[in-house]
């Protein structure tokens, strides 16, 4: 029974993703414009962030709009298939579940954020009114 679900669930990935992939470049809100010293404040800070993720995971894209939203141009890395990243997730944070932010402090201390709307409201709070 379990290789049925996992089938069902691939096939369903193949069939909406691209279309999850598509409503996310189409809907994407307008990102906000910062005088060119400030958003460069930004960019040194977000060095520090890295976003685990799976391209067609509802809640990635629900973060990664927000993200753009806020012109925040943090590194994202595919943690869906074994490799490196899911590895490096999994290590660090202890679940291969994303979204997840890796938050990295200026003694090099990691914290591992999972939950999205968690990652939202600390993205807003950093960087919503600078």
């Amino acid at each position: 029974m379990k290789p049925v679900i996992r089938t069902f669930f691939r096939t369903l990935r193949l069939v909406l993703g691209p279309v999850m992939m598509a409503r996310e470049r189409l809907t994407r809100p307008q990102a906000v414009v910062r005088p060119p010293a400030v958003q460069a404040k930004v960019d040194k800070q977000c060095r520090d962030l890295v976003l685990y993720e799976y391209k067609t995971c509802p809640f990635c894209i629900k973060v990664r709009q927000e993200m753009h939203r806020l012109a925040l141009p943090i590194e994202r890395r595919d943690a869906q298939q074994e490799g490196s990243n899911r590895e490096a997730l999994v290590r660090g944070g202890g679940r291969a579940k994303v979204p997840c932010l890796k938050i990295t402090d200026r003694s090099g201390k990691s914290q591992w954020m999972y939950e999205s709307d968690e990652i939202l409201a600390f993205l807003r709070g950093r960087f919503a009114t600078v």
